[in-house]
């Protein structure tokens, strides 16, 4: 729970936080673990920008099909929205995350793919080749496990229609494990109602497990457009209860390096 000096925070937007979380599967009894979801972010760093279109065929053609025969999904593709000076052309980056309900799905999807033949033919253009004809230099993927607050992702209703939508992913690291789970507990006693109230809209929110920046949590948010987003962050910081919260004792120093990217969706994208 949230120190006392922050007792009263946002009652109204706590309000939107359950009734935005209703759809949400929660565990029905209060004494067994809740149902959380766990998601891989896996970032495709390519060998330069025009390997997009190998890596988008794989990943369109060959790898959501056969993740979609596994009950594997929405699955969410993303680049950059405007290329910054670490989105040159000798550092191009394609995003996945893909949920998962349980840590043994990634060994069950993994020996899957190996067994689906329709994969196989169909990525044959993208596993078959030679290795300097592969599309990108590495994959680095997180582990995340869902939080307390939002515990399965949720792609709001008619998001996928709109064209103009962006997205933000943000990476939060922390000094250390205590102040990792504290940023953690922050979110889920607190901060999202200020999120909701403020116009921002989370796909999914996560605590990284396995990951080349541990302790750190991540998280995706969606906009109608990227003058909402810029909006929206504005709001939040302004906002009175965010203005509380920070000033919470306990959390101040959780976190050490924010890294921020805005995203669009890739056009086959689920999420």
């Amino acid at each position: 729970m949230i120190d006392r000096s922050s007792a009263a925070i946002l009652p109204v937007a706590l309000a939107l936080l359950a009734t935005f979380f209703a759809g949400l599967s929660h565990a029905a009894d209060p004494e067994k673990p809740m149902d959380k979801q766990y998601y891989e972010v896996r970032t495709y760093q390519l060998k330069d920008a025009s390997s997009a279109k190998a890596l988008d065929a794989y990943l369109r053609d060959a790898l959501l099909p056969a993740l979609g025969r596994q009950d594997v999904g929405p699955v969410g593709v993303f680049a950059p929205a405007e290329p910054t000076e670490k989105d040159s052309s000798e550092d191009s980056r394609v995003i996945v995350v893909i949920p998962y309900d349980s840590p043994n799905d990634l060994v069950r999807v993994a020996s899957g793919l190996r067994d689906d033949s329709q994969f196989q033919q169909d990525a044959r253009e993208s596993i078959g080749i030679e290795p300097d004809q592969v599309p990108y230099k590495r994959i680095r993927s997180e582990l995340l496990v869902a939080m307390d607050c939002m515990p399965k992702l949720n792609v709001p209703a008619g998001t996928l229609e709109n064209q103009q939508r962006v997205y933000e992913l943000r990476l939060y690291e922390s000094p250390n494990e205590r102040l990792g789970d504290l940023k953690v507990d922050m979110f889920n006693n607190g901060e999202v109602p200020i999120f909701l109230d403020s116009g921002i809209q989370p796909v999914f929110l996560g605590q990284c497990l396995i990951g080349p920046q541990t302790p750190c949590l991540i998280y995706l948010t969606v906009y109608p457009d990227d003058a909402a987003r810029q909006k929206a962050w504005d709001t939040f910081r302004n906002h009175p209860d965010w203005q509380v919260l920070k000033g919470v004792e306990k959390y101040k120093g959780t976190v050490s390096r924010i890294d921020q990217d805005v995203l669009a969706a890739k056009p086959y994208s689920q999420m």
